[in-house]
């Protein structure tokens, strides 16, 4: 090769190796900043797109996680509920028992009856109040829905919504019911066509762009929730019937995602039946303690209301074993599903920093040989003089 000034070939090559390094050197502080092996998609295509999988899955696992812990958490607000019931069950059953002794008087009877009375009113209450996050646990549950709504009480009129509460039905509506939304005068009035039966709700005036208003018809377990077409002003006294579909349940269903897809087989139904006084022991809700009779009947009752608690209790139990294992099985599919990720996208710190500390080495040696091989051409001048 001819010597020339020109020409720095030595230089040029220097120059090369020590780019390359230099971008392999940041592409390893790059991965050992992140602490993934896969930074980019050009770093390892294949394994990004595997890992990128894997990732989502491990997400999805672990809200899976979550819902089961609601679920537990639900499930346990109405075992505590039953057990409850259960106590309450059990004095009502001692009253009775002391009820229907001859040593008592008719007076005592009565001071007995009036806490009878009180503890079912007592049941009546925890079975229907007893919720979680809104849906309630042990009053059963209802489907009635709004169906061939009239053209004047439809969406563009400012209707945007009958919803049926968790009390609907009883002796107001029923399915198949006429309902008729009438207004005038600021005030709305519901009527149920079938039964008579009709409430009054004052409505000042319409809500804003992109807000809704409740009007809430509590005989009826019905709510109009109103949107910003409501005209305020107007009277509505035709075409404003709706049918009521659906109806009620002894029992209410709930259903929760323990698993990635949308099949049944990453979902557990658990069914918890109403425990309302009427449907634990038929009479029940009716009985007294006036009487010797009438207490025998009542512990007879009181007995089947109790086993039925018991029932009540054993399918939560059981329900709750089951979501148990279920999330136990879900903490260890996480694990496995971020080892396998991990042995796709984490970096293996020890050996790339074994890696980086060569490329600064190489770096540190390219700088200097680029520096010896700037030099060359001054070495050249000395030849002219």
């Amino acid at each position: 090769m001819s010597l020339s000034i020109v020409s720095n070939f030595a230089a040029a090559v220097a120059h090369r190796n020590l780019s390359r390094t230099e971008a392999e050197a940041t592409t390893s502080l790059t991965k050992l900043s992140s602490g993934s092996r896969v930074v980019t998609a050009k770093d390892d295509a294949a394994s990004m797109a595997i890992g990128k999988g894997l990732q989502v899955e491990v997400e999805s696992l672990k809200q899976a996680q979550v819902n089961a812990g609601q679920a537990q958490s639900m499930l346990q607000i109405a075992d505590g509920a039953m057990a409850t019931i259960g106590d309450i069950l059990t004095r009502m059953k001692s009253l009775a028992t002391q009820s229907s002794s001859g040593q008592l008087s008719a007076t005592e009877r009565t001071y007995l009856n009036d806490e009878f009375v009180t503890l079912r009113s007592e049941i009546e209450r925890i079975a229907q109040d007893t919720e979680f996050n809104g849906p309630t646990l042990l009053n059963g549950s209802n489907t009635f829905s709004a169906g061939t709504i009239g053209t004047a009480v439809q969406d563009n009129d400012g209707f945007e919504q009958f919803v049926f509460g968790a009390a609907t039905g009883g002796a107001f509506i029923s399915s198949t019911d006429t309902m008729e939304v009438d207004f005038a005068s600021n005030v709305m009035t519901l009527s149920n066509q079938v039964t008579g039966q009709s409430q009054t709700v004052a409505v000042a005036a319409a809500p804003g762009a992109g807000a809704f208003l409740d009007v809430a018809f509590s005989d009826f377990g019905l709510t109009v929730k109103l949107n910003s077409q409501f005209n305020a002003g107007s009277t509505i006294s035709a075409n404003n019937e709706f049918i009521v579909g659906g109806g009620t349940s002894n029992n209410v269903q709930l259903t929760f995602r323990v698993g990635t897809g949308t099949g049944t087989n990453d979902e557990v139904t658990v069914t918890i039946d109403k425990a309302r006084v009427a449907q634990l022991a038929a009479s029940l809700d009716t009985d007294t303690l006036d009487t010797v009779a009438a207490s025998e009947n009542s512990m007879t009752r009181l007995d089947t209301a109790i086993d039925k608690v018991n029932e009540i209790r054993a399918k939560v139990g059981t329900a709750q074993n089951r979501i148990g294992f279920a999330s136990a099985n879900l903490a260890s599919s996480v694990e496995n599903t971020e080892a396998a990720r991990s042995n796709l996208l984490d970096l293996d710190v020890a050996k790339e920093m074994s890696t980086f500390t060569s490329k600064q080495i190489l770096m540190q040696a390219g700088v200097s040989m680029l520096a010896q091989a700037n030099q060359l051409p001054q070495n050249l001048l000395r030849l002219l003089q």
